[in-house]
Formats: C-alpha cells, sequence, structure tokens
C-alpha cells in the first residue's frame, strides 16, 4: 500500500512540474518569436523567401502565444 501511495504521490509531483516547466518555456518561445517577427519585419528584403520566413515567425508565434 506504501509503495502505491509512494508511486502515486511521485507521479503527481512529477507531472505538476513538467507542466510548469512547459508553460513557462511556451511563454518564453511566445515572445522570443514575437520579437523575431517584428525585427525582421524592419529589415527584410522584397523577396518569396523572406516572406516565408516572416510567415514561419508569425505562425510559430501565434502558436506558442495562443496556449
Amino acid at each position: 500500500m506504501k509503495t502505491i501511495i509512494l508511486t502515486i504521490l511521485t507521479l503527481t509531483i512529477t507531472t505538476s512540474i513538467f507542466a510548469s516547466t512547459e508553460s513557462r518555456n511556451e511563454e518564453r518561445l511566445c515572445k522570443v518569436f514575437q520579437n523575431k517577427a517584428l525585427s525582421y519585419k524592419k529589415t527584410m528584403r522584397n523577396d518569396a523567401y523572406a516572406k516565408k520566413t516572416l510567415e514561419s515567425y508569425e505562425t510559430r508565434a501565434a502558436s506558442y502565444c495562443s496556449k
């Protein structure tokens, strides 16, 4: 019985730590890609590759910021 309780407690703690770390990482990535998109937009060239790069940054920013 003690083993079962210890296992459940360990899993609960591990899961909460992982969820907290995941949330902080998503917040960090949200800021990173928002800043990348803004700075890239200011200095980007006018060609298809540059537009796709900006689109990629904006897509990733939207993905991480919506969570």
